[in-house]
């Protein structure tokens, strides 16, 4: 496994990754350290190494902790971006794909088709990487690629996007 960044692998990286995860799930769970390592049959101790980084779990042992906090080990495809525009496009849940953006200091309510277009077409012109992954569902994308307004440059660019996803359906 390569860093972020490409290269060697880097452990620190990801066994300081793997604690966060293991903190915020106990966090977003409400519960305190004892109750997960008791709920999920390890000590407090190692649970508090665990989260700390001073150890790392299996991946079982990881999987048992987040099961415990009611979360689950998932596989999520990595994105990256070139020139601006990623391999590919998550699918979001539906509050957000759905919810509102702000593009260039005009909103848009992305549950109206039409407010939807016009948002994407701004944002696949001229969002950033983080705009693009928090307000662009693949799925709905796909939808309208052919009706939204975008420069042919912009267009070219995202095409091979848009057939990747549409290879996946």
């Amino acid at each position: 496994m390569s860093s972020p960044g490409g290269g060697l692998p880097d452990v620190t990286f990801w066994a300081a990754r793997g604690a966060l995860l293991l903190k915020q799930a106990r966090h977003e769970a409400s519960m305190r350290q004892q109750q997960l390592a008791g709920v999920c049959g390890t000590s407090r101790t190692t649970l508090s190494a665990y989260e700390h980084a001073r150890k790392s779990p299996t991946l079982e042992t990881a999987g048992r902790i987040l099961d415990a906090a009611g979360f689950r080990l998932a596989l999520e495809p990595k994105v990256e971006f070139t020139g601006g525009v990623p391999n590919r496009l998550p699918r979001l849940p539906v509050g957000q794909a759905l919810g509102r953006v702000r593009v260039r200091e005009r909103a848009y309510d992305l549950s109206v088709r039409e407010q939807r277009r016009q948002a994407y077409s701004a944002l696949l012109r001229d969002g950033d990487s983080e705009q693009l992954l928090t307000y662009v569902d693949e799925l709905l994308l796909v939808d309208l690629w052919d009706e939204l307004d975008l420069p042919a440059g912009v267009r070219s660019r995202w095409a091979p996007v848009i057939e990747r996803a549409r290879a996946r359906m």
